[in-house]
């Protein structure tokens, strides 16, 4: 039997088969786009915390997952003869079969987007919440971009699945591509030559939108922008459109007011590990303190409490003299986002929002928080320049270095205008050549008066730069004094053993970095 290749090439030209594409892409794609937001919804509530939400949408996807589309197909259509009310709509096979792909569909596209929202970094939420965003907010500008990304790839694979799908739909006699070529084929027997131009329509229309869903992929793929180094005319523009700013730098409160910021009785467990043994500290306004100490002794779970990002077992923490976390508080109060605004943090893996620009990620803090498109972007020009990276605003953080990062950072922290600043081990992220950029910049900080919390394993920085230099041991405060007291005073033997310093040696000849970060 020989095959029919005029027959062949004649049903491209069929009308019926044309009308039958535009079918295949209608179903498809509204399967594809209605499963996605559901699958969404359906993934976070899984995610949640709360088990009226978590169980029945595990339950859902268990289920839906586990029914034969086909089955489900026939039911929905017969829905009308147990739902009478249904017949108008289910009673056409386009709904119908839109319905049980919807249906079906949304469970798969769950578990993909499931995989996109945990594979998004534990540090990007935590960077969110230290700029004061609710939980709303971080789900829209942070998290959801960066998941959709992620998920992408096999979402575009999910849609060539719906469109091959949509074949089934052809048993409740929906006219699509192979309901026409089942009626040819029924009366002229020619099925392998039908078959293959069902085929060739099939692989047609994902060939069309595959492309056009790799396209958007490769557009949102960051690896494939080009790094956007602006020229000097247009740096100076910008710098001198950032002068005409007013000054925002921070102001020492006058004297006989409340600690800017009041630790009291902090005490923090991790089961039954417990790293903060009740933690005291009082911080005046516009002073550096340092925190060192082994590894371990729960150094940056101390300033992690700061700002929220550990809950507090036991204690309060008063900012500017009134409460602002006590043990009692839920994560992401109101009271507690407000307070946030006034606290700059600096991560140790700079936790800078890769699907941003440099100058958004600056930006986008104050236009959450309401300040004005252009004033934020003014601000965060004078912050880049500020850092020493002003020519790079327009990049992704992914085509800067480590050090470039971490200022970028900074200055992001700094755009909220906050009155005290958090580092956690600022610069142990970096190779030793970038670590002095970075130093600079929170000297510079320094000089202008701002409350800094620095937890770093630089010693020689501490000693410089510091009002005073906290050292930590299992969970408790061991000392607390000036960086001369540690250099000289026998209650410091502790602190100058772990520095690896002799006692009076430092007092007369302090090292090379130290003298300059004193300066």
């Amino acid at each position: 039997m020989q095959f029919e290749w005029s027959y062949f090439f004649s049903l491209f030209s069929l009308p019926d088969f044309w009308k039958a594409c535009v079918t295949v892409i209608e179903l498809s794609a509204l399967a594809w786009f209605i499963g996605m937001l559901l699958g969404f919804l359906l993934a976070t509530a899984k995610l949640s915390q709360s088990p009226l939400l978590r169980i029945p949408a595990a339950v859902y996807i268990w289920f839906f997952r586990s029914i034969p589309l086909l089955v489900l197909v026939v039911f929905v259509y017969n829905l009308p003869q147990m739902f009478p009310g249904s017949g108008p709509i289910l009673s056409n096979p386009f709904y119908s079969g839109l319905l049980a792909l919807v249906v079906t569909e949304a469970a798969y596209m769950a578990e993909i987007h499931r995989g996109g929202l945990i594979s998004v970094a534990k540090g990007q939420r935590e960077a969110g919440r230290a700029l004061g965003i609710g939980l709303f907010g971080l789900q829209r500008l942070i998290v959801i971009p960066q998941a959709f990304r992620i998920s992408l790839p096999t979402l575009i694979n999910e849609y060539i699945t719906v469109v091959k799908l949509t074949s089934l739909v052809s048993v409740i006699s929906l006219t699509e591509i192979l309901t026409v070529g089942q009626r040819l084929y029924a009366t002229n027997f020619l099925v392998m030559e039908t078959l293959a131009a069902v085929a060739v329509y099939y692989v047609l229309i994902v060939t069309v939108f595959g492309w056009f869903l790799q396209r958007l992929e490769r557009y949102l793929d960051l690896n494939f922008r080009k790094p956007q180094t602006l020229v000097e005319a247009d740096v100076a523009k910008l710098r001198a459109s950032a002068e005409a700013l007013p000054d925002s730098a921070p102001k020492a409160a006058a004297s006989g007011t409340a600690p800017i910021l009041q630790l009291q009785g902090i005490q923090k467990s991790y089961g039954t590990h417990k790293v903060l043994l009740g933690i005291d500290l009082n911080v005046e306004y516009g002073q550096v303190v340092s925190i060192i100490g082994p590894s371990g002794s729960g150094k940056t779970s101390l300033i992690r409490t700061v700002n929220g990002l550990e809950s507090i077992d036991q204690g309060a923490i008063k900012l500017f003299g009134e409460n602002f976390i006590t043990s009692e508080d839920k994560p992401n109060s109101a009271r507690l986002r407000q307070g946030v605004r006034h606290i700059g943090m600096v991560f140790q893996n700079f936790n800078l929002f890769p699907h941003r620009t440099i100058l958004d990620n600056v930006t986008l803090a104050p236009r959450y928080h309401g300040s004005q498109t252009e004033l934020s972007e003014h601000r965060a020009y004078a912050l880049l320049d500020k850092v020493g990276l002003l020519a790079h605003a327009h990049k992704y953080p992914h085509q800067l270095s480590g050090g470039q990062q971490q200022r970028v950072a900074i200055a992001r922290a700094l755009a909220m205008e906050p009155q005290i600043m958090l580092f956690d081990e600022p610069t142990s992220a970096l190779d030793p050549e970038l670590v002095n950029d970075v130093l600079n910049v929170i000297r510079d900080l320094a000089k202008e008066g701002m409350t800094m919390l620095i937890v770093t394993h630089e010693m020689d920085f501490a000693m410089g730069i510091s009002d005073r230099v906290i050292f930590m041991e299992n969970g408790n405060i061991q000392l607390d004094a000036a960086p001369s007291t540690i250099r000289s005073d026998a209650s410091g033997e502790r602190v100058r053993r772990f520095m690896g310093i002799e006692a009076s040696a430092k007092v007369e000849e302090p090292s090379e970095l130290g003298t300059i970060l004193a300066q």
